[in-house]
């Protein structure tokens, strides 16, 4: 089982559950169709890393709020990378097919440690690729809320304790190569709360 920081200690998430189309400006960035209900997918534990690899295909990095569950409640907050293989996805999706397989495949789900939080109504998330600001975005700016969210969650999967929601992408989304280097920071109001760093290999 892969493992995660939360609150200084190894934690080990059984999934990850992903919110897909939850910025608009990140929907048109993409050309996609507003949501008519919430979107969601899994990432298995297989896909967790605390290392940023690039695959050999077109990979696309989207950096998110992410959020730990104990005991069926949000209990921490982390900053999350969502890796996607991007000629993959858009074969399956032309075919109306599932698209796991570029969401889901070992290690695309990057993870800075986890903190406690109490309040996520000022949560914020910042993505610095290379020394330039790509990606920023706030709960306050998400078309569904977070209890939105849990509560379709709960209508359809178990949450168990240290499960992942990784909340869905602001705009800035792109490629990237090895070497690049990628500092995700998280912060409460003006406060930072935890950070990531990471030199793509």
């Amino acid at each position: 089982m892969k493992k995660v920081v939360f609150d200084s200690k190894e934690v080990f998430p059984s999934k990850i559950i992903c919110v897909g189309r939850n910025y608009t400006d990140h929907i048109r960035e993409l050309g996609n169709k507003d949501p008519e209900e919430i979107v969601l997918f899994i990432k298995p534990n297989s896909s967790i890393s605390d290392i940023l690899l690039k695959p050999d295909e077109r990979c696309r990095y989207e950096g998110e709020i992410s959020f730990i569950f104990k005991e069926g409640q949000i209990a921490g907050v982390g900053f999350g990378i969502d890796l996607t293989l991007i000629d993959v996805q858009k074969r399956l999706k032309e075919k109306g097919l599932p698209w796991e397989k570029s969401k889901a495949f070992d290690n695309s789900a990057v993870f800075s440690d986890f903190v406690r939080v109490d309040s996520i109504d000022d949560i914020r998330m910042e993505l610095w690729v290379n020394g330039e600001l790509r990606q920023s975005g706030s709960v306050s700016q998400m078309i569904y809320s977070v209890d939105q969210i849990v509560n379709e969650i709960k209508r359809y999967f178990s949450i168990n304790d240290y499960d992942i929601l990784m909340c869905g992408t602001p705009e800035g989304v792109g490629e990237f190569d090895k070497g690049d280097i990628f500092i995700g920071k998280i912060f409460s109001g003006n406060k930072l709360l935890t950070e990531g760093r990471w030199t793509a290999k």
